[in-house]
């Protein structure tokens, strides 16, 4: 059987043409986050690495010893911020978490490899300051949507000891995966992102957490029951290449497509809400 044309990838991969009203929704991330950052305590735009985009706003926890929620933005590692996802932070402090959100460089300025990188030294800034800000450091989970949801599967296969000593190779506890990217090699034949992403077919392989053993701790694969076909076949692609000790929930979400299904995380009345509560270990979580 041959390959799908270019014309089928953009199809399948291009959200913002198969979401009409995406620039609304965006917008109206923003007005949220906004409001987010007037109504609660946060710090704002905390550097954890040299580089101008390595910083990262972190919303204490109300008490000592509460789990870490990082949450990482998509955009398809060239687009978005940190701060148009301040609106999921308020109702995970509330639960019980302190919550970190950080920012990372923009394809085509950098690599996702530089990308993935810098989330590795974010997570190890979030381990060392945790409590610093209420958090426990052993209880870190990470989240992220579309692209994000790329780079949290990736942390889970992180070496952390050969990354600095200090870290323990458990740092991440577990990750939650929203609407994320693993396999990346459709993405080289997508000519809307193709010229940015640069991606080689090796680094494509390298990049691919489905194309990667299985870590020892658990990963979360959500996506929306809208989505493209191709983004359906990503979630259920993980949970086959890493089995279903690893990745023991893994479900789509019915009239969601790929930006409002990132709703449902801020949202204490939806399951994906409570799943991430479950592995946070807060009240109301869900774990199956």
């Amino acid at each position: 059987m041959s390959r799908p044309d270019s014309a089928w990838f953009d199809a399948q991969y291009n959200n913002r043409a198969r979401i009409p009203d995406h620039a609304q929704i965006f917008e109206g991330w923003s007005r949220a986050s906004a409001l987010a950052r007037e109504k609660s305590l946060c710090l704002l735009d905390l550097p954890y690495g040299h580089g101008p985009s390595e910083t990262l706003d972190v919303f204490p926890a109300e008490r000592n010893g509460s789990p870490v929620f990082v949450f990482i933005h998509g955009g398809y590692w060239r687009s978005l911020d940190k701060r148009d996802h301040a609106f999921v932070a308020p109702a995970f402090v509330q639960a019980g978490a302190m919550v970190v959100l950080p920012n990372y460089a923009l394809c085509p300025a950098v690599t996702i490899e530089q990308i993935t990188l810098q989330m590795v030294q974010a997570l190890a800034w979030t381990w060392r300051h945790a409590a610093e800000h209420g958090g426990d450091p052993r209880r870190i989970v990470v989240a992220g949507h579309s692209a994000g949801g790329h780079l949290a599967a990736m942390l889970l296969e992180c070496d952390w000891p050969s990354v600095a000593a200090d870290l323990p190779a458990d740092l991440v506890a577990s990750a939650l995966s929203i609407s994320g990217l693993f396999e990346l090699e459709p993405l080289r034949h997508a000519p809307f992102l193709a010229p940015d992403l640069r991606l080689t077919a090796e680094s494509a392989r390298r990049l691919s957490p489905a194309l990667m053993p299985a870590p020892r701790r658990p990963l979360f694969a959500v996506v929306g029951g809208d989505e493209s076909e191709e983004f359906l076949r990503q979630n259920t692609l993980i949970r086959s290449a890493w089995g279903e000790a690893v990745v023991p929930v893994c479900e789509s979400v019915a009239d969601r497509h790929h930006l409002n299904v990132v709703h449902d995380v801020a949202d204490a009345d939806r399951r994906l809400h409570r799943l991430a509560l479950g592995l946070l270990g807060l009240p109301g979580g869900e774990m199956r």
